[in-house]
């Protein structure tokens, strides 16, 4: 029969030995931190109750409807009075850019003539001046400075009629 060696015994038996010394400073601890420390939860708030409130819509509009009434009939060209684009003129290149795709790029003068230079997304610059057209939008060009181009495009308002609106091609930081 083989003997087991007894030293591995006897290790474990010192060891835990060892864990069982005096824990009294530790539990005195224990006692003067839960003799300080007095937690207190204030109470909750009071809540006013809940006041329902009723949503009159008498006189207001049905917001699910349209503002106009799209079952009347539009206007016709011929009584509508405001600005409308040239059906019978020729489409120049940049107005097949949007407007914000193109870039003044340049100033060019010779004697009294004003162009400026235009880039297009595709890279091709243009020479332009007041009266030509750029961007989607029937966009006329009314003014060329140093620093910007000025544009007036007439885009539709939803009812059958046209609007102005101003946009810039500001000189490019390129």
């Amino acid at each position: 029969m083989k003997r087991l060696n007894p030293l591995p015994l006897i290790t474990l038996a010192a060891l835990l030995t060892g864990c069982g010394g005096d824990m009294s400073d530790l539990e005195q601890f224990i006692d003067e931190t839960k003799s300080k420390h007095h937690g207190k939860v204030d109470p909750l708030p009071e809540f006013p109750p809940y006041e329902t409130f009723e949503y009159v819509t008498l006189d207001l509009r049905d917001p699910f409807r349209p503002q106009t009434d799209l079952n009347s009939s539009p206007v016709s060209q011929e009584e509508y009075s405001g600005p409308r684009p040239e059906g019978n003129r020729r489409r120049e290149v940049l107005e097949s850019f949007p407007v914000d795709s193109l870039k003044m790029v340049g100033l060019l003068q010779q004697k009294t003539q004003t162009w400026g230079l235009v880039r297009d997304p595709e890279g091709t610059i243009h020479r332009v001046q007041p009266g030509n057209y750029a961007g989607q939008n029937h966009g006329k060009i009314v003014m060329v400075n140093e620093t910007k181009i000025d544009i007036v495009e007439l885009v539709p308002d939803g009812l059958s009629g046209w609007v102005n609106r101003e946009a810039q091609l500001a000189m490019a930081e390129d």
